[in-house]
């Protein structure tokens, strides 16, 4: 509902409220997905061309330069999941190495450190952020975490 409302007020989609579904996840639990689509702005097509090579996604070289303290609370709330006292993202379509970039960056930018973890899937890994940089993490992100993500960080 937050990209929702963020897109409709830059005008990337229309205000009608998004169809939510539901299905059915591991173990049985119940998953809520909110469907809505946006609308194509050839001036944006730059942004697709930075992410994907022949329809493989990967992390642009250029990524230190974009991930900000805002794309790192979107990152969060979009892919991110509490593990105990830490967080992971769930960075699966990502290769080895585009994962190494995303931690190199993380540590660059926000001195937190990080760890590659397999999902135990061929070529699928999570990018793991350590508990020791859990409380810089929150204090860099929670100024924009909406209300309704702030378990991921508690």
């Amino acid at each position: 509902m937050f990209l929702h409302k963020l897109f409709s007020e830059l005008g990337y989609c229309n205000f009608k409220l998004p169809i939510i579904t539901t299905r059915l996840g591991n173990k049985g639990k119940i998953i809520k997905i909110a469907k809505f689509s946006t609308w194509t702005y050839s001036s944006f097509n730059w942004i697709y061309e930075l992410w994907y090579d022949k329809k493989i996604k990967h992390v642009p070289k250029c990524i230190d330069k974009n991930l900000t303290s805002l794309a790192l609370a979107i990152w969060i709330m979009n892919d991110g999941t509490k593990v105990n006292k830490s967080l992971k993202f769930c960075t699966n379509s990502f290769s080895y190495n585009d994962c190494l970039l995303l931690i190199k960056t993380l540590n660059n930018n926000f001195n937190i450190k990080a760890s590659i973890q397999s999902t135990g899937k061929k070529d699928q890994y999570l990018i793991y952020i350590w508990k020791e940089s859990m409380t810089d993490l929150i204090n860099i992100v929670s100024p924009n975490i909406i209300p309704e993500m702030k378990y991921k960080l508690i």
